[in-house]
């Protein structure tokens, strides 16, 4: 009681009253004791849930009344680290206007933990290669932006053997299972009946990319990106193959309270097959 009235600015005197007459309106006690302490009873459990409900409810109303304002925005996004990162740069750009004062702040993890961080009110929207289900994640919401093939690279000199045969020649680079793409491309050699020796899984597609440019590996990039990602290595790197029957899906996620933020609302009205089929 002494803690509470502190952080409260108020006397325990006042806290105990206060405590005494919602016992009186609800018709039994909030509190039991236990050795010297207290601790919530059954009915003061049920009634945290509900108020933790009614505060969290009331947070978010103002979130999405200040959303309207023209002052700045602070825009917290998490981008799964299986992702593109070019496309998920030009992904990001319709979320942003000149004439508004969006500051965005950007945050790289696996799927699992920026949804856990979304429940939680950490970020505002997610970037990730697969849907939400919002039967069994109450209060979130995804869209789908769009997809695009893959294609296997490396560096010169290359495998003998024709795609997709080839992979069989060289060790493999993919990504990691734990994600969407990781997973089809592991059903998709089993399929194909391929013997595949993988040297390395990569949560994180930039750093797969870097790796593998540099070591003589097979590694996994977007197809749209085959001809202008690596430069002026773009000699020494050759497409060995590509798959348009496994896609690398990209997904737009978000809470309830943020429906009516701007920068949610471009992403998702945007059209963005112009920039997958390119």
């Amino acid at each position: 009681m002494v803690g509470a009235a502190e952080a409260l600015f108020l006397t325990p005197q006042t806290i105990t009253g206060q405590i005494k007459s919602l016992e009186e309106r609800l018709g039994g006690k909030l509190f039991r004791r236990q050795g010297r302490g207290l601790v919530p009873s059954e009915l003061g459990q049920l009634v945290f849930r509900y108020a933790d409900r009614m505060f969290t409810l009331s947070q978010e109303m103002q979130d999405i009344v200040n959303y309207r304002k023209d002052s700045s925005l602070l825009f917290d996004v998490g981008v799964a680290d299986a992702l593109s990162k070019r496309l998920v740069s030009q992904v990001l750009e319709t979320a942003l206007q000149d004439n508004e004062q969006i500051h965005l702040r950007c945050f790289e993890s696996t799927h699992e933990l920026l949804l856990e961080q979304l429940s939680q009110h950490k970020l505002d929207m997610i970037l990730s290669d697969c849907p939400v289900d919002s039967s069994q994640q109450e209060g979130l919401f995804s869209v789908k932006l769009g997809e695009c093939g893959i294609s296997f690279f490396c560096r010169r000199p290359l495998p003998e053997l024709p795609f997709p045969a080839c992979l069989e020649q060289r060790k493999l680079l993919i990504p990691g299972r734990r994600s969407m793409l990781g997973r089809k491309l592991l059903n998709w050699f089993n399929s194909q009946g391929l013997q595949v020796k993988i040297l390395g899984e990569f949560d994180d597609a930039a750093l797969m990319k870097a790796f593998g440019a540099s070591h003589n590996a097979i590694f996994v990039a977007p197809s749209l990106y085959a001809t202008e990602m690596y430069g002026g290595e773009s000699e020494q790197i050759h497409e060995l193959g590509r798959l348009d029957n496994v896609q690398e899906e990209y997904y737009v996620i978000f809470a309830e309270r943020m429906i009516q933020h701007p920068a949610v609302q471009r992403v998702c009205n945007k059209d963005f097959s112009a920039l997958f089929l390119r």
